[in-house]
């Protein structure tokens, strides 16, 4: 599951023209999930994003989450950061996970968040338009996925 976060002053989803998600200071949030990615998984992610340490404390060193700013989060589903651009010049999106799982994973991830920050959200699958005023800029990539071993690691 990968998740390409970024602060932002503020951001909102649109569909059809009306706004559907709308946050102030917090995280953006686009999520993608894989074939191979499950609940402990995006739990695990959520808890990450929520708790990622890159708000300025009163020294103006990232050292504070969104939990510590008491931020929102926007979570808008993005098949799109699967995809596969090595073969020619359209992009091959045969590595995201089939709707029906990155649904159920997309809400699940959500809920998760939701125990910690407060969270809006796009619409699964809708045409979507989203607009930030990104702060910093500060955008990280962050991918959670289960070692070898069994054991859910960022990669």
């Amino acid at each position: 599951m990968r998740a390409l976060i970024q602060r932002v002053k503020e951001a909102q989803v649109r569909v059809g023209g009306d706004i559907i998600g709308s946050i102030g200071p917090g995280l953006l949030v686009l999520l993608g999930v894989a074939p191979e990615d499950d609940e402990q998984i995006g739990a695990y992610l959520a808890d990450r994003c929520a708790g990622l340490r890159i708000f300025e404390d009163e020294n103006g060193k990232m050292n504070r989450s969104l939990t510590d700013v008491n931020g929102a989060m926007l979570v808008i589903s993005q098949f799109t950061l699967f995809a596969d651009t090595t073969q020619g010049r359209r992009p091959y999106f045969g590595n995201a996970a089939p709707p029906e799982l990155a649904e159920r994973l997309y809400e699940s991830f959500k809920r998760d968040a939701a125990g910690a920050v407060p969270v809006q959200c796009g619409s699964f699958g809708a045409d979507m338009q989203v607009s930030l005023c990104n702060d910093g800029p500060v955008t990280i990539m962050l991918e959670a996925v289960r070692n070898e071993s069994g054991k859910i690691t960022l990669r």
